[in-house]
């Protein structure tokens, strides 16, 4: 194993796999979005209920979910590391987040370390108020449908979404989010050598579409649940 750790703690290696485990993460996010638009069925959360428990009982999503938060870590940790990189490379200034470029820096690429970051902390105070406390507490409690009991996933987020400040909190973190995705996402694709007069252009306005839609969609959940419930 001694090669596949020389080559994640090299330079190349760690772009690369920042750039596989980046596109993953982007097609997580994708899914990840469709799934939760069911919180916004107007059927009292039976949609979402009925998802989230086969989410949680399918051994191939359990198997993909564990694989997921051990990217996500690993998409952390190579991004600090690439940070301390290309800083002590250019002498303790700013650089490029994937690749060197002589083109000016943009204000997500010369902050993608503080991004994501903030990001990171977001996300295990999201998987501590959603996946711990569905995994390992008796909240939220069970409801049937049709016979088929389940957990009332729903309620749980209907009360998160009902706190001002977590609701500010969760937008807030959907803009850093999409400010961390605008860069992030034609680096992925740039750091693989998908580089060209033809192509780059495309993939930068697909990035700058997916980087304002995804996290748009996240927001308007909590945004809709306090308007509506609280």
């Amino acid at each position: 194993m001694s090669w596949l750790t020389n080559f994640l703690f090299s330079s190349i290696g760690r772009k690369l796999t920042m750039s596989l485990t980046g596109i993953f993460l982007i097609l997580f996010l994708t899914v990840h979005l469709l799934g939760n638009i069911q919180l916004l069925a107007g059927d009292g959360g039976e949609s979402f209920n009925l998802y989230a428990d086969f989410m949680g009982h399918n051994p191939l999503i359990q198997f993909i979910s564990i694989g997921n938060f051990f990217f996500i870590f690993l998409h952390a940790v190579l991004g600090i590391l690439l940070y301390f990189q290309n800083k002590a490379a250019s002498g303790g200034g700013n650089s490029r987040y994937a690749v060197k470029s002589t083109k000016t820096t943009t204000y997500s690429s010369r902050n993608m370390a503080w991004f994501g970051t903030v990001i990171l902390v977001f996300i295990l105070i999201h998987l501590f108020q959603f996946w711990f406390k569905v995994k390992f507490t008796n909240f939220p409690e069970m409801i049937t449908y049709d016979g088929v009991q389940v957990k009332d996933v729903y309620t749980l987020v209907a009360a998160t979404f009902s706190s001002i400040p977590f609701v500010i909190f969760y937008v807030a973190s959907m803009i850093v989010i999409g400010l961390h995705l605008s860069h992030g996402f034609q680096s992925a694709f740039q750091s693989l050598g998908l580089n060209h007069k033809k192509y780059t252009p495309i993939i930068k306005g697909l990035g700058t579409a997916y980087s304002i839609l995804i996290p748009l969609g996240y927001a308007i959940i909590p945004i809709v649940f306090y308007l509506t419930k609280a």
